[in-house]
């Protein structure tokens, strides 16, 4: 077993890795409620490969693999990114048959130490292993929920100010990010746009954006004031189909919650917050992937 930074011909192996590791993570997490955990499709599959092997491309120092050199194959990954004075975790997991063996310590610490003495932000799991880890990296753990189910449309309120966005944004939203998370997204933006719909309010004043999938589920909101996150957060569960989605609620997030009581949604308790040498930003609803 060797611990080493990732190379592009990794990527395949390293999602094949992270796919059956986040499978048996879910499976073990279902509740009773839920629908059976599905195994991860071929287009996110491939858009699992094309993010990393973006985030390789970007700042390849912060991304990590375990190989076991015997079959030459990824047992474990933790890759991780530097924007500016913040380092993010991008995504981490060590295959189950591998856990307890020191592997996910040695890929933690390689990616810990590409960050130095940045400020950290990332979405963690509830496994107890990856929390103890996390905590004794001096991180602090901030619960979170999601937010699913149909939205009841006759609670839509009407919006304005909302429009669809584009790489001209870019520089005014990257000051809102600085704001609210000591970084701009910078190139993470690139990415995102070219997968992801990109909605703005471009008030002098209050500003925001939020990045929404093709099914309407949020990805990713930033505003510089709760007005705006709230009309962004609205305008999103007005373009969802099917169930709506929304990630990533603090506790110094309770806008998001109170617009998904209001419209009909179900609060699901999931994972944590990880900050470290900062708070946790808002009004703000974190990327899992580019935080």
């Amino acid at each position: 077993m060797q611990i080493r930074l990732m190379r592009a011909d990794d990527l395949h192996s390293a999602e094949r890795a992270s796919a059956a590791t986040f499978l048996e993570a879910e499976r073990l997490n279902r509740r009773a409620v839920e629908p059976e955990v599905e195994p991860r499709s071929a287009e996110a599959s491939a858009l699992w490969v094309d993010r990393m092997g973006f985030f390789l491309t970007v700042d390849p120092e912060g991304c990590w693999v375990a190989v076991d050199d015997d079959e030459d194959e990824v047992v474990g990954f933790a890759i991780s990114q530097n924007r500016g004075r913040l380092w993010y975790l991008a995504t981490y997991g060590v295959l189950p048959g591998q856990q307890g063996r020191g592997v996910g310590k040695g890929l933690m610490d390689a990616a810990l130490a590409h960050g130095g003495d940045r400020q950290g932000l990332f979405i963690s799991s509830v496994h107890p292993g990856a929390t103890r880890r996390y905590r004794l990296a001096g991180f602090s753990l901030h619960s979170q929920v999601r937010m699913t189910g149909s939205v009841d449309r006759s609670a839509l309120p009407a919006v304005t100010g909302i429009a669809e966005g584009g790489t001209g944004d870019f520089g005014w939203m990257d000051r809102v990010d600085g704001e609210l998370r000591g970084a701009g997204h910078g190139p993470d933006h690139t990415f995102m746009l070219s997968t992801l719909r990109l909605i703005v309010a471009r008030s002098e004043h209050r500003p925001g954006y939020a990045y929404v999938d093709d099914r309407g589920r949020v990805a990713l909101l930033a505003a510089a004031h709760e007005d705006t996150a709230r009309a962004l957060l609205w305008e999103a569960l007005a373009s969802s189909r099917e169930e709506a989605f929304v990630p990533s609620i603090t506790a110094a997030n309770e806008w998001a919650m109170d617009v998904g009581l209001a419209a009909g949604l179900d609060i699901v308790q999931e994972g944590y917050v990880a900050v470290r040498d900062m708070a946790v930003p808002g009004p703000y609803l974190a990327s899992g992937h580019f935080l």
